[in-house]
This record gives C-alpha cells, structure tokens and sequence, in this order.
C-alpha cells in the first residue's frame, strides 16, 4: 500500500469512528442493552382503567405512558413528591418519576435512584448534560431521553429531584435465580419480557432479567419484582470477583464502596440492584461511552474485565442487600 492510500484509509476509519465509543474487544451484550425492534409498536389503550395489587388508585393505558406523570399507586409508600418528580416542566423536562417511578426503584432499562447520595446524582446529570456521561448502544432512548432532558432542566429542579431520591430507602426488588435454561423473551419496551409461551432457550452466559408481573411493571408500578436469571455457578464467581479481585483481575470492590458495599460518602451503593443495569455500567465505563471524574476511577477497575466478568459480578451484587 503506498503512503497516499495508507494516508486515505487513516482518514477514512478516523471519520467513520469519531464519536463511536471505543469498543474492546467484545460488542455491547444485546442481553444488557435490549433494543425496541423497528416494528415495536405498543398495545392501544382501550380505555379501561388498570389496576395493580394493594393500591385504591386506577390510571388508563395512556396515563401511565404520559411522560409528565408519574402515576403513585402506593402513596403512603413515600413522601410527597416534587414537581419535577411528579409532573415534570414541558414541554423538555419529562417528571423523574414517570420512568424511575414515583419512590425511585426504576427497572432493568434504568437507574434505581432510591437512597443514591444527592451530589452524586446531581453529578450524573451534569455528567450527562457535558457529553461525559453516553451509552454504548446510542439508539437506547432511556439514555438518550436522559441526555436531552439534562440540557433543559434547572438547577433547582436537579438538586429537589436528588434531595427527594436520597432521602428514599431502597428496596430489595430483583431475585437472582441459577438455572441453565431461560424462558423465552421478547424486549418490551426497552427491556426483556417473558413471552409466557412455556418455550425456553439455554441461558448461556447471559443474564436475562424480566418482570414477574409485566402488566403490573408497564403501570408503573413501584411494588414491581424481578427475576434475573443467570448461569449456574455466577453468584460464586462474582462473589470472587468482587470480595478479593481475583488475583489481579480487579479490584475489591469494598475498598470504595464499603464494606457492605452500600456506598461510602459520595460513592454510590451497588448492592441489591439491577444486574442489567450494572452490566451496562461497567461495560460503558470500559468502553469510554461514560466519562466523567467518577468513572475515571472505575476506569482501572474495569479495564481487564470480560462481559463474563461484569455479568457474574452483577449477578454476585444483586443478591446482597441494598
């Protein structure tokens, strides 16, 4: 190849990947990041008012797909919310509560806010807002609604949202389950759902997490629960992992996060979370999709991991308690 064609071929590959994450040397795990297929369409609203077990209040379908509400089935379960949580600012700010529902508790698309430390959260917007903090998969919309949301919001609507989701105690919500063989899925909305055909697949080594109840989670519902499904042997494996390194692998995971691993001064807690979640985490950290001062420190954390790795260690971390 002569000099002249090198110098194109350079030039070519350096305009195809800018703004491209650095990937290693394995794709983001579909598993981790589901995707809406181009035919997703939602189920039509007949206008029937929902339900969900334990709670007096009723919302038709298309109240709790309305991104400025944040339906509250469990009142009693929280405080009052604040404006920004509840309804949001339009026709730019979406209610914090619509997608990481009214006491914080998210789902397998997003972040669990509940009990996180207020300037951590007001961190990871300002993280979002810079470009620092992106997402492996850019057509995720959780991220990228994430990304748009932070150019428009205030200040004063950041720092009430994290005063709110700090002051929450988080709840246990997702239960791991070791087996070889997984149920069928369908991705339902940015995340998997069984299909209830009775069909299963191998699990392989995959983590495959999914609501117990979909209608209940699809109302939004704060009390939703979860099954994550893993390989057999994975919460020993992680517990490996995460407690000694592994030899050199990484790094104890306590040293920063805590002896419980519930979070030390502005270190976030890890414990009893989304195992999609902290996958997606660890994978964008290592990819350099999320940036920023604090993932700058996880940067040597990650580096030498596996998507074997992450997996084992998230499903390790969602057993412990939050």
């Amino acid at each position: 190849m002569t000099l002249g064609a090198r110098a194109l071929v350079i030039a070519i590959l350096t305009v195809a990947t800018c703004g491209v994450p650095a990937y290693g040397a394995e794709a983001p795990p579909e598993w981790a990041y589901p995707v809406n297929p181009p035919d997703f369409k939602p189920v039509p609203d007949d206008g029937s008012i929902r339900r969900v077990p334990g709670s007096t209040a009723g919302y038709t379908l298309s109240q709790t797909r309305d991104r400025f509400v944040a339906p509250d089935w469990h009142p009693a379960d929280h405080q009052l919310m604040p404006d920004v949580v509840a309804r949001g600012r339009k026709p730019e700010v979406f209610a914090c509560g619509f997608c990481h529902r009214a006491d914080g508790p998210g789902g397998p698309e997003n972040a669990n806010l509940a009990g996180l430390p207020a300037a951590y959260i007001v961190q990871q917007i300002a993280d979002y807002k810079s470009g620092a903090r992106k997402t492996s998969v850019p057509k995720r919309a959780p991220t990228t609604l994430m990304m748009s949301l932070s150019k428009a919001i205030t200040d004063e609507e950041v720092e009430a949202a994290a005063k709110y989701f700090s002051s929450l105690r988080p709840r246990w919500t997702v239960k791991v389950v070791e087996t070889d063989m997984v149920p069928k899925t369908f991705v339902a909305g940015w995340f998997l759902a069984d299909t209830k055909s009775g069909e299963k697949e191998p699990v392989g080594q995959r983590i495959i997490e999914v609501p117990e109840d979909l209608n209940q989670f699809e109302s939004r519902d704060t009390r939703s629960r979860f099954i994550a499904y893993a390989p057999v042997g994975s919460i020993k494996k992680g517990e490996a992992l995460v407690t000694t390194g592994g030899a050199g692998k990484t790094i104890p995971c306590a040293i920063c996060h805590g002896a419980d691993l519930k979070g030390v001064g502005l270190i976030p807690p890890i414990s009893g979370r989304s195992p999609s979640y902290i996958v997606r985490q660890l994978y964008d950290i290592q990819s350099g999709a999320r940036a920023g001062a604090a993932a700058e420190q996880m940067k040597p954390v990650v580096e030498k991991l596996t998507v074997e790795d992450m997996a084992v260690i998230a499903a390790y971390l969602t057993t412990r308690a939050p």
